[in-house]
């Protein structure tokens, strides 16, 4: 059981600082005033976002979130 939680413990960590990683490298929502007169010329980027690095981003982050959950509960029944 011990070389279980020490494994556990370790992917745990990775995931964490994975997951920081990843929200810092993201984009924020809000433009500020560029995007409020930019707004039209967002279309095509807001159609075509799941297939940019913003897209993968955004999927990576609710992956690791997921694994985040799910070993802080397995460590918890550990």
């Amino acid at each position: 059981m011990d070389i279980l939680n020490v494994f556990v413990t370790i992917v745990y960590v990775l995931v964490c600082i994975a997951l920081v990683v990843v929200v810092l490298m993201q984009e924020g929502k809000s433009a500020g005033l560029s995007g409020a007169i930019n707004g039209v010329a967002d279309t095509y980027w807001g159609k075509n976002k799941g297939r940019s690095m913003e897209g993968a981003l955004v999927k990576i982050t609710r992956a690791l979130a997921a694994a985040f959950v799910v070993l802080s509960v397995v460590l918890n029944i550990i």
